[in-house]
């Protein structure tokens, strides 16, 4: 196997680089290679290496994970990156537009809850039959007595 194909040793990082260079620990490195989404090269001393690419990669994990995307989104979104070269400013965009309709959901999703929180203020929640945060207008009640849900909306409603 000929080194030619081998990036020079400058383009790889230790893991303690990556982590001070991209502000995140290296536990969080170790679990998102364990996940798929960075990969690195071990040394004759089972020393993690990653390139200098890898970099790119974590910034886009930290911004898919602030838009709300699961890992597993992130993975596939990365999986579908090419290999042999660091991505382009085109390759991101490509991917971002993707997130475009997630960002607007999460857009209105705060604007109700800012809109709905005006009238939720002094009541305690001591009666989610008319608590506009987690049962506006008594939806849950067409599915029978009792707790139902705990969270800001309905699967399945628009």
């Amino acid at each position: 196997m000929g080194e030619e194909n081998v990036p020079s040793k400058e383009h790889w990082l230790s893991i303690g680089e990556i982590a001070q260079r991209s502000g995140v620990a290296a536990s969080a490195l170790r679990f998102y290679e364990d996940q798929g989404l960075i990969g690195s090269r071990r040394t004759a001393g089972n020393q993690r290496q990653y390139q200098r690419s890898t970099l790119r990669r974590i910034a886009f994990v930290q911004a898919a994970q602030r838009v709300g995307l699961a890992l597993a989104e992130i993975k596939s979104a990365l999986d579908s990156l090419p290999e042999d070269r660091t991505p382009t400013r085109a390759d991101w965009s490509k991917l971002s537009k993707s997130w475009r309709s997630r960002l607007d959901d999460r857009i209105a999703e705060l604007e109700r809850l800012r809109d709905d929180l005006d009238t939720c203020i002094g009541c305690g929640c001591l009666s989610l039959q008319r608590c506009n945060l987690y049962n506006k207008e008594d939806r849950l009640s067409t599915r029978g007595p009792g707790a139902r849900l705990l969270n800001v909306g309905i699967p399945g409603e628009a």
